[in-house]
């Protein structure tokens, strides 16, 4: 029964785990344990409840017990002075926009995927993790709070300090490549030089 219902989602654990993970044997050693840990513990899950949900926070639980437990302290990054930066304000230059995309959508049409899964890989565990469930996954922010043992609102920051942070990565990756006009920089914070 448990094998019935519960490895229809392999393919979606793998491709989580391996973003949580940046490492191919990481990333199976860890669905292997997920499911492994699944397993044992079946018989606690509730019939008619989101197995899935149930399967991503063993996954998500397994992560940050086997990776991060191996670090002494977790790496904490403060993204603070990041200003905000909305990509939609930092394009009403762009001449060859669509009347019926929207700025934000002209924008991400510039990218590969392997710039935008750079910019995901590139974020810290805390925030990778949240945007990895809510923007990949599709998971509710209350299902992420409860994965990750942390409260809904440390979700929703989280979330939001990444999601900036990518925004960021993009808009500067394409400002070095020629897809988006610079931003000029105001007088008061010219060095005096």
């Amino acid at each position: 029964m448990f094998a019935e219902q519960a490895m229809e989602y392999a393919p979606q654990l793998y491709s989580a785990a391996l973003r949580m993970t940046r490492n191919q044997a990481d990333a199976e050693d860890l669905v292997q344990e997920a499911y492994l840990r699944a397993f044992r513990s079946f018989h606690t899950f509730q019939e008619g409840t989101n197995l899935r949900a149930w399967l991503f926070r063993i996954l998500t639980n397994a992560y940050i017990n086997t990776y991060r437990a191996k670090q002494r302290r977790p790496i904490e990054t403060d993204l603070d002075d990041l200003e905000d930066l909305y990509l939609y304000r930092r394009l009403g230059s762009m001449e060859t926009a669509a009347a019926s995309m929207s700025a934000e959508d002209q924008f991400m049409d510039l990218f590969t995927d392997d710039e935008v899964k750079q910019a995901l890989e590139d974020l810290p565990d805390n925030f990778r993790l949240p945007v990895i469930l809510a923007d990949v996954e599709g998971f509710a922010y209350k299902e992420i709070a409860h994965m990750l043992d942390i409260p809904i609102g440390t979700v929703m920051s989280r979330l939001h300090r990444g999601r900036k942070a990518m925004q960021r990565a993009l808009y500067e990756f394409a400002e070095a490549n020629g897809l988006a006009t610079p931003t000029p920089v105001p007088s008061d914070q010219l060095g005096s030089g």
